[in-house]
């Protein structure tokens, strides 16, 4: 290295002595002395001159690929679009909208989209797709990915973390309203009601003074609530007397609520097949009859709403007629084993699918409420017959479901007894709350 410094030196002086040589050359003659200094000094210049120049090695020069780009839309959907048009649209290949809807089970989802929400496209920069994204909710996203010539669709989800709650209100109104006001959502409130469906009547037995207390789940999503979660316990209180019910999962992830001893909360029946209605007339032998102006025993009860409000069986059971009888218009009558029936009458028009000997399961939708028939207004009319003998719904004893299984007994003691004491211990504090306000 400094051989090769040392060379390089020299050559500069060299140089320097030949410009400066040169540049006296051309501005006068070489006088004795001068001009041999300088031939005597070439022949060294020469000899350091004739020596080969170390050059550096080449360094290639590094070419980058060009990255593709990528482009990103967001298409908000509109009222009548579907998947196909969209694409059509956004000019992207039918092709790849086949082989995303028949890529596997999920891609048929894309086909559900819903006015509102937003698609994401992502394509490169000749147009063709790489990625299609729709969010379903505030926890999942279906996403479809290119590879290659097909794409391949799954879905993201969210973690959700729950936080255990509870709410505590006294009726003053109704349940929705002060239900509301306790800061319960209308999914909860709905549960609530359909906990306590068996043994209360909400349409006709809560009173002005009744009160609940129901401990459940809110859920979060990234530290933010976006829902509720399942009741965990609750207790209403109805005309003095004291409801309890507690969440149940067996082993195999079956859920029911049951009371504190294990019986169940669901009856064989309910009360009500309409949400919430008013009753605009009781069962009543020497009823006269609004239409015909006599007495005519009225054998069921009738509940006022609105002309297409959903009517939901109130038992298990199976068809047994299905069309139009008389004054009660369009009439559905489900039979529940050998001794109970049901008929629901005055329908503006049945439930689509079911006929004569399909099976219905307990709160399945069977029709709508219409003013078919002998009727004056748009209601429904019910009936509960045991052993062919009209029963007055709103009173008569119904059966209960099984409770739980006696193999099961020591699990549910074991899953329920804390869930009981956490309701009791909040029940005393909001007492003691309530008692030193």
């Amino acid at each position: 290295m400094n051989n090769k410094l040392h060379t390089t030196f020299i050559l500069g002086i060299c140089i320097a002595i030949i410009a400066t040589a040169s540049c006296t050359s051309t501005t006068s003659e070489p006088s004795g002395p001068s001009f041999e200094k300088s031939a005597l000094a070439l022949p060294a210049i020469q000899a350091i001159a004739s020596k080969p120049l170390i050059t550096p090695p080449t360094i290639p020069a590094v070419i980058e690929e060009p990255q593709p780009q990528v482009i990103t839309l967001t298409h908000k959907i509109s009222k009548g679009e579907s998947l196909s048009t969209i694409f059509s649209k956004l000019d992207l290949s039918r092709k790849d909208l086949h082989a995303i809807i028949h890529s596997n089970k999920l891609g048929k989802q894309f086909a559900s989209i819903r006015p509102g929400k937003n698609l994401f496209v992502v394509t490169d920069d000749t147009g063709v797709l790489q990625q299609l994204s729709y969010k379903q909710s505030k926890v999942k996203t279906l996403i479809a990915n290119r590879l290659d010539d097909r794409f391949n669709v799954e879905i993201i989800s969210k973690s959700i973390t729950t936080e255990i709650v509870n709410a505590q209100a006294t009726i003053n109104s109704s349940l929705f309203l002060d239900g509301k006001a306790a800061g319960l959502s209308d999914k909860t409130i709905m549960q609530l009601a359909n906990i306590f469906a068996w043994d209360i009547d909400f349409a006709l037995s809560l009173r002005k003074g009744d009160k609940f207390t129901v401990v459940y789940e809110k859920l979060f999503v990234e530290g933010q609530e976006f829902g509720t979660g399942e009741i965990i316990s609750a207790e209403f209180v109805n005309q003095n007397h004291a409801f309890t019910a507690v969440r149940f999962e067996d082993k195999n992830g079956n859920v029911s609520y049951f009371s504190p001893e294990g019986k169940s909360m669901r009856k064989a029946f309910l009360r009500t097949p309409i949400e919430f209605a008013r009753i605009s007339s009781h069962f009543n032998l020497k009823r006269k009859h609004p239409v015909l102006n006599r007495i005519r025993a009225h054998k069921g009860v009738d509940y006022a709403a609105r002309t297409g409000t959903p009517i939901t069986t109130t038992g298990d059971g199976k068809i047994t007629y299905r069309g139009r009888q008389r004054g009660y218009g369009r009439v559905v009558i489900v039979q529940h084993g050998q001794k109970y029936s049901s008929l629901y009458a005055h329908m503006s028009r049945f439930k689509k699918g079911q006929r004569v000997g399909s099976h219905v399961k307990q709160g399945n939708i069977i029709g709508y409420v219409g003013k078919s028939g002998l009727a004056t207004g748009a209601h429904l009319h019910y009936e509960f017959r045991v052993n062919g003998i009209h029963r007055n719904p709103l009173t008569v004893k119904l059966p209960h479901a099984e409770p739980i299984k006696k193999s099961l007994l020591a699990a549910f003691k074991k899953q329920t007894q804390p869930l009981i004491a956490q309701l009791n211990k909040i029940k005393a504090r909001n007492l003691l709350a309530q008692n030193t306000l």
